[in-house]
């Protein structure tokens, strides 16, 4: 089984505090995503959120999650990509003469774990291992999930339960179908 890097599960933990499945979102308001920052060891967290920073870390995770949804062949939303785009040109990252990335100086506190968000995702996007995460490819569930599989061909999050669900939709419509 292939591990997961510590960013992977960063960027997994930080795009799945939306629920499709239970209709919930862990990030809802300024203080609740602050909570949420504090509970992560990797993020030193802000006291307070402001809400212009709080659309920004939304925007960032609507345009991940377009992203790996884009890995199960989902078509992405142009406009959220294009939001999380802008949200990461407005979050510059100083380079060390190591490589290391890291926020720019001046970097307000309620940005920082935003900043160190994009880095995370950019650092698996540099490496090959941000093709591992994906959004599940059953819509009712859309959890994002490392591919485990040696070919990363994995759709869904889980073959048992979403992977299941969605082949016997599509038995039921081919019966359907054939009239049988």
């Amino acid at each position: 089984m292939l591990a997961m890097p510590a960013l992977a599960a960063l960027v997994e933990a930080f795009a799945n505090t939306l629920d499709v499945d239970e209709v919930t979102d862990a990030l809802a308001t300024p203080e609740e995503l602050a909570a949420w920052l504090r509970e992560q060891d990797q993020l030193d967290a802000p006291d307070a959120i402001s809400p212009e920073a709080h659309r920004d870390y939304l925007a960032l995770r609507a345009g991940l999650r377009e992203e790996m949804g884009a890995r199960v062949g989902d078509v992405p939303d142009p406009a959220l990509l294009a939001a999380a785009d802008e949200v990461l040109a407005a979050h510059p990252v100083a380079v060390s003469i190591t490589g290391q990335l890291r926020p720019a100086p001046g970097t307000p506190a309620d940005r920082l774990p935003l900043t160190l968000l994009a880095i995370a995702w950019s650092s698996l996007v540099a490496t090959g291992d941000a093709a591992r995460l994906k959004r599940c490819a059953e819509h009712t569930c859309a959890w994002v999930f490392w591919d485990v599989s040696k070919n990363r061909s994995r759709r869904w999050c889980s073959m048992q339960v979403c992977g299941n669900r969605n082949k016997s939709r599509t038995y039921a419509a081919r019966r359907r179908g054939t009239g049988g």
